[in-house]
C-alpha cells in the first residue's frame, strides 16, 4: 500500500507573475536538494484552467523504505512550508493521505517527533 502527500493552496484572486515566479524559484530550489534521485520529490501539478481558485496542487508518493521515509517527508513538508510563506494568503491543506498535516507560524508544517535526530539519521 502507498502513500502520498498532497499540498494544495486556493484563493479568489490569481497569482500576479511575481508570485508565479516566486513560487517557481522555491520550487526549482527545493527540487534541486531533493535528497534521493530515485524516489519522487517534490511534484506540482499544471494549473487547472477549470479551477482558477486553485493557485498550487501537487502530490508525492512516499518512499516504501522506512529509512528514507522520514527525511523525505521532512524535506517535502520543508518544501510545502517555503511555498506557503511565499503565497501566505491563500488557504494551504497539506495531508498525507487522510491524515492533516498541522500548520505551525513557526514550525512550518511538520508531523509530531519528525525532527528527532534518530529519526532522521
Amino acid at each position: 500500500m502507498s502513500v502520498s502527500l498532497y499540498y494544495s493552496a486556493q484563493r479568489a484572486t490569481p497569482l500576479t507573475e511575481a508570485e508565479s515566479a516566486a513560487l517557481a524559484r522555491v520550487a526549482a530550489t527545493r527540487t534541486a536538494s531533493f535528497p534521493y534521485d530515485d524516489e519522487e520529490g517534490l511534484y506540482l501539478y499544471d494549473q487547472d484552467p477549470a479551477d482558477p481558485t486553485q493557485i498550487i496542487a501537487g502530490s508525492t508518493k512516499m518512499p516504501s523504505d522506512p529509512v528514507r521515509l522520514i527525511p523525505v517527508i521532512a524535506h517535502l513538508l520543508d518544501s510545502v512550508t517555503e511555498l506557503r510563506r511565499t503565497a501566505p494568503d491563500a488557504e494551504w491543506h497539506v495531508h498525507l493521505d487522510d491524515l492533516d498535516v498541522p500548520w505551525d507560524e513557526t514550525e512550518g508544517y511538520a508531523l509530531p517527533g519528525m525532527r528527532e535526530a534518530d529519526l532522521m539519521a
